[in-house]
């Protein structure tokens, strides 16, 4: 009974969760079924929206961040190869960056 229980909280897709609903099994039937209804409030639909919401907010400000650490490293890489006396054209090619921003780290 434990390892039924165990299933039903590991199941991740609904084929799962009719597969232990196919034992027959009566307190997994209710349990399942309980899930169903309370899955299927609008509360937990706007709690779960949030929470999808929160995670994409998450990912992105991560993304945002670590692309405004590239953009950082690579000003202080121009601005090195710049101390070095070196072509614009080679600090573009290594950097990324525009030659209107290496060039705006020269002034």
């Amino acid at each position: 009974m434990l390892l039924l229980w165990l299933s039903l909280f590991k199941a991740e897709t609904e084929e799962e969760l009719e597969k232990i609903k196919e034992m027959e099994v009566p307190v997994m039937s209710q349990a399942i079924n309980a899930y169903y209804t309370i899955t299927a409030s609008s509360e937990f639909r706007e709690k779960e929206r949030l929470r999808v919401k929160a995670r994409h907010d998450e990912a992105q400000a991560l993304h945002n961040a670590r692309r405004e650490a590239t953009i950082e490293r690579n000003i202080e890489i121009a601005r090195n190869m710049i101390a070095d006396g070196e072509p614009i054209e080679k600090i573009v090619r290594y950097t990324g960056l525009t030659k209107e921003s290496i060039e705006n780290l020269i002034i």
